[in-house]
């Protein structure tokens, strides 16, 4: 058992099962045992990978993107840039490079990253130093702002409760104990107000997932774009609706028990988008048509700026520039996967890249 794993033994032996998403928050966040909070995770050492780590390319078009609506909603003199989640600060700082080429938009800028890992801010802290970046431990810290943000791969790790369908009501799943080790069970089913709607799309058996923390921050960013303009891009794996236990643990690279190594491993599920865009909408903001990440990438010119780098190049480097790019953009790969969601005022234009909200077509974008 790890330290977390016993600690939580404790608890349930205590207090009895808990919610899916308190142990998620637990495992990822708890002050002396916490995934993020005592880690870099990401890279060939850590659990995980992601597209920034990957490509320059992929951080380089969102800034041009970012920069794009930055100069249509008429390049405010002083703004907020924005990211929840920066990792090692690679997405942010190929951002910076690539929209360091539109006149002005440096000069206005103000960094503010919202992070809580302890670890992972010091390795902000060097890579972007020259941006004097601010620090936050919630969005709600923002100043009040034009808001340019974008937020790659952190909506999943957020907690999520999840539902299994039990006739005309729903079971939550908890995690307990079983002969001292932990383990999954169910709460005894009730009817749910907020999943009413779900039982017209759903049979005995099928999992639900929600993530109350992702609409609230989505709601909170939103709010900001409609009281003092920017855009929002939130690029994450999942589908429009939730259907089906996506809950996931990853540890070195591989698969692993969500509930063997409690604090050693990344916990994440799949994020569901129309709560997300409902949650834009009702704070007075539009959401756009979801994407695939690769309809995205190449509407934003990766694969001009993928020729153009690739002439620098030959051999190893140039097979690996190769494959980065598939593996960005390829359906196969993480291009179908990963959807892209943005959020504008209401009257501005989306984010390049991003189509106008087409509610109806939006489900054909289901996974």
């Amino acid at each position: 058992m790890t330290p977390l794993a016993r600690a939580l033994a404790r608890r349930i032996s205590s207090c009895g099962p808990m919610p899916l998403s308190d142990y998620m928050a637990t495992c990822l966040l708890d002050p002396e045992h916490g995934y993020y909070t005592t880690r870099d995770p990401l890279g060939a050492a850590g659990d995980f990978t992601t597209a920034p780590e990957i490509s320059q390319m992929f951080g380089e078009v969102l800034g041009l993107a970012l920069a794009q609506s930055w100069a249509d909603q008429a390049a405010p003199a002083r703004f907020v840039l924005a990211e929840p989640g920066p990792g090692r600060g690679t997405l942010m700082a190929d951002m910076l490079r690539a929209a360091g080429r539109v006149p002005g938009f440096l000069a206005a800028a103000r960094l503010h990253l919202v992070e809580a890992s302890p670890a992972l801010r010091a390795v902000q802290a060097a890579k972007l130093a020259a941006f004097q970046p601010h620090w936050h431990t919630g969005l709600s810290e923002l100043p009040e702002a034009p808001l340019f943000l974008v937020a790659n791969e952190f909506f999943d790790a957020l907690p999520i409760r999840q539902f299994v369908r039990q006739h005309d009501g729903w079971a939550e799943r908890q995690v307990g104990l079983s002969g001292g080790t932990l383990a999954f069970g169910l709460a005894p089913p009730l009817p749910l107000a907020a999943l009413a709607a779900r039982l017209a799309d759903t049979r005995e058996g099928d999992v639900v997932e929600t993530c109350a923390p992702a609409e609230a921050a989505v709601a909170e960013i939103a709010r900001r774009i409609a009281a003092h303009g920017g855009a929002a891009i939130f690029i994450d794996y999942g589908g429009w609706q939730s259907l089906g236990d996506t809950f996931q643990a990853l540890r070195k690279h591989a698969p692993c028990n969500p509930l063997e190594r409690p604090g050693e491993a990344d916990l994440t599920a799949h994020v569901a988008f129309a709560p997300l865009a409902a949650a834009a909408r009702a704070a007075g903001a539009a959401a756009s048509a979801l994407v695939p990440q690769g309809v995205l990438l190449e509407r934003l010119g990766v694969t001009e700026r993928a020729r153009k780098l690739a002439q620098q190049l030959s051999g190893a480097a140039l097979e690996n520039h190769i494959a980065a790019h598939r593996r960005l953009t390829h359906p196969q790969e993480m291009g179908n996967l990963f959807k892209a969601l943005a959020i504008h005022p209401l009257g501005a234009p989306p984010p390049a890249g991003f189509a106008p909200d087409q509610p109806k077509a939006d489900h054909a974008h289901d996974a």
